[in-house]
C-alpha cells in the first residue's frame, strides 16, 4: 500500500509530507501491521536492563516534540528516541530546511532542533505514559548563553519520565554544537551532567550521539572520556555534513545533515572502530542508512549492540521494523544462532 502512496507523499514539500505522517500516526490512520515475528527469541534483547521485543529502534528527529511514540511502539519499534529537546521552544532554521534526495535515498536537513521546549514536551510525555522503552534526546538552545546549562535543564526536566537520556553533541545544524567532541569540553560536560545526577539522585541511564565526520584520533579520545564518566551507550551516528561527492540529485550542495543511504558504510566503519576501542563496556547503538535485514545484520557484524533508522522509514514506509525482521530472520536463521546478540563483532 505505501509503496502506491508514495509517489503521491513525494510531491508534498519533505516537511509537509513529515507533518502529515505525525498526524497519521496521532489519529491512528496508520494500520497497525500483522507481525509474526512479535516475540520471537531471535530478536528478544535487554536496553539499559529493560527488556526488549527487538533491538530496532526509531531515532531522534522523527517524533520531536514526543507527539507519537506510542504509536511507534505499535508500528513495531523496540524503542524510541524522541527530541532533540532545547530547553526553550525555537523555530529552528528558516524553511526550506528539508531536502529529499531520492536517487540516493536520502535526505538533507538544517532544521536547528524545532521544537515546542522542554515545560510543553514534559506535560505531554507526563500525561501519556510510554508503552515501550523510551529515549529523550536533548541539546542546548541556539541562543542560549550557556550551552552547559541548557543540558543540565533538559536534564533536570527529563530525568523522571526518560527511560534513559541523549546527549546530542553532534547536529551539524547547530553552530559549533560539535565542538563538544573535542577531548576536554566533552569531559567537562558529561562531569557536569554526572554532578547533576549526584544531585537529583536519579539513576538514568545518559548516551552519547557522535558525529559521522570525525577522525581516528578523536574516536579514541572520545572513548576515553565515556569510559571515564561511565557512559553506559553511545549512538553511531548522526548525520554528516560531508559525504556529498558520490551523490546524484541536484540539491546535494545544500547545507545541512545528510541521512539515509549515502552514509550506511561511513556509519558501520565507524562503528567497527568504536567496537574494537570500547570492547563491551559501553553499547553502542548504530544508526545510518538502515532500511533492509541486510544493513542491520552488517550493523551487528560490525559491533552495534542495538540499531535506529529514520530516513529508512520514508522510503520504505510504517511497515519497515517487520520487512527488517522478516530478512534479517532468514539471515540469522542461516548463520544457525538462537539470538542475533551472538554475532555481535564479528566482522572478519
Amino acid at each position: 500500500m505505501f509503496s502506491n502512496l508514495r509517489s503521491l507523499i513525494f510531491k508534498l514539500d519533505p516537511e509537509t509530507a513529515h507533518n502529515l505522517a505525525i498526524k497519521s500516526l496521532k489519529f491512528n490512520f496508520v494500520s497497525n501491521i500483522l507481525d509474526q515475528d512479535k516475540n520471537n527469541p531471535l530478536f528478544k534483547t535487554k536496553l539499559f536492563n529493560k527488556n526488549l521485543e527487538n533491538p530496532i529502534g526509531m531515532a531522534a528527529g522523527f517524533d520531536k516534540n514526543a507527539e507519537v511514540y506510542n504509536s511507534l511502539f505499535k508500528l513495531g519499534f523496540g524503542f524510541v528516541e524522541v527530541g532533540t529537546i532545547t530547553p526553550l521552544k525555537q523555530y529552528g532554521n528558516p524553511k526550506p530546511r528539508v531536502f529529499r534526495l531520492i536517487e540516493d535515498e536520502a535526505l538533507i536537513n538544517r532544521l536547528g532542533f524545532n521544537n515546542l521546549g522542554a515545560k510543553n514536551i514534559f506535560d505531554r510525555i507526563k500525561s501519556n505514559s510510554q508503552i515501550g522503552l523510551l529515549g529523550i534526546n536533548i541539546g542546548p538552545n541556539k541562543d542560549t548563553e550557556n550551552r552547559l546549562n541548557d543540558y543540565v535543564e533538559c536534564l533536570k526536566t527529563f530525568h523522571s519520565v526518560a527511560d534513559y537520556l541523549t546527549i546530542n553533541i553532534s547536529s551539524p545544524n547547530t553552530e559549533e554544537l560539535r565542538s563538544f567532541h573535542e577531548q576536554k569540553k566533552l569531559n567537562e560536560l558529561l562531569q557536569t551532567i554526572n554532578k547533576e545526577k549526584k544531585i537529583l539522585n536519579s539513576k538514568t541511564p545518559i548516551a552519547v550521539k557522535v558525529s559521522p565526520d570525525i577522525d581516528d584520533q578523536e574516536i579514541n579520545k572520545i572513548s576515553e572520556v565515556l569510559l571515564s564518566n561511565d557512559i553506559e551507550a553511545i549512538i553511531v551516528s548522526n548525520t554528516s555534513d560531508s559525504t556529498r561527492d558520490n551523490l546524484k540529485n541536484i540539491q546535494r550542495h545544500q547545507k545541512g545533515g545528510l541521512s539515509g543511504k549515502p552514509i550506511e558504510k561511513k556509519s558501520t566503519k565507524l562503528i567497527s572502530k568504536f567496537y574494537k576501542i570500547l570492547n563491551g563496556r559501553i553499547k553502542i547503538i548504530g544508526v545510518g542508512g538502515i532500511d533492509s535485514g541486510k544493513g542491520v545484520y552488517e550493523k551487528f557484524l560490525a559491533g552495534a549492540n542495538y540499531v535506529q533508522l529514520y530516513t529508512g522509514m520514508i522510503y520504505r514506509g510504517p511497515n519497515i521494523v517487520n520487512m527488517i525482521k522478516k530478512e534479517l530472520k532468514e539471515l540469522l536463521l542461516k548463520d544457525g544462532v538462537k539470538n542475533f546478540s551472538e554475532i555481535i563483532g564479528k566482522k572478519e
